[in-house]
């Protein structure tokens, strides 16, 4: 199981993922605090932004918006 960590750790650290981790947090907290707009309903807004990306920047910028819109909300 190890042997799978270090490349996940390795992805996570790409500047790329970082930006997008970074941005996604931040509108994220914006999808929060607006009234009306949940969690689960940013990130459905923000799935097709994110087709033309590599799966895993996808992955990871969904769940920063997910978790910046739980910090939000």
């Amino acid at each position: 199981m190890t042997e799978f960590l270090l490349p996940a750790f390795l992805h996570l650290l790409e500047p790329l993922n970082i930006i997008l981790m970074l941005a996604g947090l931040t509108g994220g907290i914006v999808i929060g605090a607006l009234p009306g707009l949940s969690a689960t309903m940013g990130v459905a807004l923000m799935v097709p932004a994110t087709f033309a990306m590599n799966p895993t920047s996808g992955l990871i910028m969904l769940g920063a918006i997910y978790a910046g819109a739980i910090y939000g909300g």
